[in-house]
């Protein structure tokens, strides 16, 4: 089993920047890639970015590649988003996951607790 807690969710103004921290334990070894994914009201949960956990190679949605950045840092088992340019369709709560096939939120065998992001204009 593994388990994920995000942080760094928050009330942020449009433009602005926020992290989020997705801490692992568990059978961490096990882990192959790593997601976030986020869902709106009223919205189905979408693919945001993943990472490699061995390679660092990355994949993004097209709604936030160029603002987003996901990171992992293995020695701490944790994995970030950067997110910049904040804009008020970026306002959901954000999940981690684990153990996936990239995109496809079905596939990931882990998630966290998600994390609130919400962007005023």
């Amino acid at each position: 089993q593994v388990q994920l807690v995000e942080s760094g969710g928050g009330l942020v103004q449009a433009g602005g920047s926020l992290r989020l921290s997705c801490a692992a334990s568990g059978r961490t070894l096990s882990i192959k890639v790593m997601g976030w994914f986020r869902q709106a009201p009223g919205k189905e949960r979408e693919f945001v970015a993943a990472i490699s956990w061995n390679s660092g190679s990355t994949i993004y949605s097209d709604s936030v590649k160029g603002r987003f950045t996901i990171s992992r840092d293995n020695a701490e088992n944790t994995v970030y988003l950067q997110m910049n340019s904040l804009n008020r369709e970026d306002t959901a709560v954000y999940y981690c996951a684990a153990d996936g096939k990239a995109t496809r939120p079905k596939t990931y065998d882990y998630w966290g607790q998600g994390t609130q992001v919400t962007v005023s204009s």
